[in-house]
């Protein structure tokens, strides 16, 4: 087709959404943005608006949305403001969307994400969500409709940029034995473990290489990051979970890495700057400026791996056991760390307990068969209130 692409960024005003926002703007004969979707966050999404222009901002929260409307009408602009999650997933099926940046963190992404790809879409999905509570069912969504999914996590990014020419998500690729998948090792890689039960929600966010959200970062500092993206990887790649493997890489400059049978092992450097695999995942099959600068190995110096430490980490240990039930047992797992996290950031959970809560709601829910996407989403709620009901609040500790 002649002109920009029409593009949906979902998430438009979390890290992912603004860095996606920064890599288009250096490009505005491949893009246009079409539509910006965000939960509550009006202010910063009518700026967005104002640049860019869009058709449409969704933005889930009723409230924020009015307070939107105003301020665009009181601007003069013409994008048009809705409100709701049904309006969110209507954004990016109309014909002139034609890629979708998944990036709302967590399980509100899921049935945005879904109606993208029954669209028919090219999705660039950071929403490892979305894979993790319904992965077999998203998939199954992708062959049918025909649609790219192309991953924007760091990781999963890396290993498709190392994958044989014309590859696409979804289907085991000839000649790979196994995928790679480094982790930083977050803020505490190499603090005591009698020390981790007291770390505060601010010491766990402070990511040594990334800037990302607080649910991510925290998500980092436990190691479920790299659990989610482990089940994330099977599902991408058509692995087992044995032939997904995890490195501790505290530099942060090898992102992934792929085996093939041969002997080789393909890994993709860079600096650690989400703008890389944005601009990769635009421009695929081609490349474009992304405004990153290229890796100074010499700067680099020096390259480190280590195996992660499951005992003071558990929660990976416990993303790999979802991995292997399968069934709702991904979804559980996620719903779980959800709700412990936001009540670990609340200061309503240690940082320990954590992992306390999951294990604890895995072990009661266990896992089920999934024949479709309401057994998801009871799964999810179930998780939920469990996780809910093992926090005693005002107490930081299990109930």
């Amino acid at each position: 087709m002649s002109g920009p692409l029409g593009l949906a960024i979902l998430g438009c005003t979390g890290s992912i959404g603004r860095s996606t926002l920064e890599v288009v703007a250096l490009h505005p004969q491949r893009y246009r943005v079409t539509a910006l979707g965000a939960n509550g966050s009006w202010r910063a999404a009518v700026e967005q608006a104002l640049r860019f222009r869009p058709d449409v901002l969704v933005l889930v929260d009723p409230q924020a949305a009015a307070e939107a409307r105003r301020a665009l009408a009181d601007a003069g602009s013409a994008t048009r403001v809705e409100s709701g999650v049904e309006a969110l997933c209507a954004s990016v099926t109309g014909a002139g969307v034609h890629v979708v940046m998944a990036a709302i963190v967590g399980a509100a992404g899921l049935l945005p994400t879904l109606a993208a790809v029954r669209a028919s879409k090219r999705v660039l999905l950071a929403n490892k969500e979305s894979l993790v509570m319904a992965g077999p069912l998203l998939m199954q969504e992708v062959s049918r409709a025909g649609a790219a999914l192309i991953p924007i996590d760091s990781e999963h990014n890396a290993i498709f940029q190392c994958m044989p020419a014309g590859y696409l998500p979804g289907a085991a690729a000839r000649g790979v034995e196994r995928v790679v998948l480094t982790a930083s090792g977050g803020p505490f890689r190499n603090t005591d473990a009698a020390v981790l039960e007291s770390v505060t929600p601010d010491e766990a966010c402070a990511h040594p290489k990334w800037k990302m959200g607080r649910k991510i970062s925290v998500d980092s500092a436990t190691l479920m990051n790299k659990g989610l993206e482990v089940i994330e990887a099977t599902l991408l790649f058509d692995l087992p979970e044995s032939r997904v493997d995890v490195v501790v890489h505290p530099q942060s400059v090898v992102h992934s890495l792929v085996g093939y049978a041969d002997g080789s092992l393909l890994a993709q450097l860079g600096a650690p700057d989400m703008r890389t695999p944005i601009a990769q995942a635009l421009a695929w099959p081609e490349r474009f400026d992304s405004g990153v600068h290229l890796l100074d190995l010499t700067e680099v110096a020096r390259l480190d791996f280590e195996a992660p430490d499951h005992a003071r980490f558990p929660s990976l240990g416990l993303a790999r056991a979802a991995a292997r039930a399968g069934g709702t047992a991904p979804a559980v797992l996620n719903a779980a760390n959800e709700v412990a996290v936001a009540a670990f950031l609340e200061r309503r959970l240690n940082f320990t307990g954590i992992a306390a809560v999951i294990d604890r709601v895995l072990n009661r829910l266990g896992s089920s068969s999934v024949k479709a996407l309401d057994d998801v989403l009871q799964a999810d709620a179930e998780a939920r209130r469990l996780a809910t009901a093992c926090i005693e609040p005002g107490r930081g500790a299990l109930a």
